[in-house]
């Protein structure tokens, strides 16, 4: 059965053969779905090419066929988000997240909209931080591995001035330790209050919530990790 006018926005596309694209989507209805978009050659063809780009928003028209569907019409939407430096990769890395921990046809309208918020929020670039570590947030929650940000693993409540690891099962667990990548009690009352803390608190809870996420993707990181580090790297030595 057809599945017309439905909501969507592009994670990735890539080539195939020659005159098609391999294209994953996050709809609203219908959750996660790979589209086989065959016969993009041609000039006519180029505003349908286009508007296969990640972060457009789309209204497709698609045929399920299995593990890939065939997409039968895509409408731009609205113009995607001009991004670029670290919005742009930042772009990417909420993508390749979803890409890597949403199963296909995992049905969600809630994820669909908090796509539609980071996207937007994408364009200001001074909260960047803070927007994503919200996403990573509210990504969690909604994918079941939701932790309590809070409060410890017997209910007591969390203290400013504690350091606790993240325990991606658990949740905060106290270390006296004060080892590396542990997070200040005071970073993740913010982040539970949904209330951007200080700087250092912020690159606290990136650490931390990174933890939490590879927990999850498994032996293989994400390459958006790598790619980020590199960036910064490079910026450090400039400033050498």
């Amino acid at each position: 059965m057809r599945v017309l006018a439905q909501p969507a926005f592009v994670l990735h596309a890539r080539p195939w053969r020659e005159t098609s694209l391999l294209v994953e989507v996050l709809t609203r209805d219908h959750g996660r779905v790979g589209l086989v978009a065959r016969g993009l050659g041609g000039a006519k063809k180029h505003a349908l090419r286009a508007a296969l780009q990640p972060l457009q928003s789309l209204r497709i028209d698609f045929l399920p066929r299995g593990e890939l569907a065939r997409l039968l019409q895509a409408e731009a939407q609205d113009a995607a988000p001009l991004l670029a430096g670290d919005r742009l990769m930042a772009a990417f890395y909420i993508n390749e997240l979803l890409l890597r921990l949403l199963p296909r046809g995992d049905v969600s309208p809630e994820l669909y909209e908090l796509y539609a918020r980071v996207r937007h929020e994408l364009t200001d670039a001074r909260a960047l931080a803070w927007n994503l570590r919200r996403f990573e947030r509210d990504l969690l929650d909604l994918l079941g591995y939701g932790l309590p940000w809070d409060a410890v693993a017997d209910d007591q409540p969390v203290h400013a001035a504690t350091r606790y690891r993240l325990d991606p099962e658990r949740g905060p667990v106290p270390d006296p330790r004060r080892a590396d990548g542990s997070v200040s009690g005071a970073a993740l009352l913010a982040l539970a209050a949904d209330r951007e803390p200080e700087p250092l608190l912020l690159a606290e809870l990136r650490l931390g919530l990174r933890d939490v996420l590879a927990a999850h993707l498994g032996a293989s990181g994400l390459r958006s990790w790598g790619l980020m580090g590199e960036l910064a790297r490079v910026r450090t030595r400039s400033q050498d």
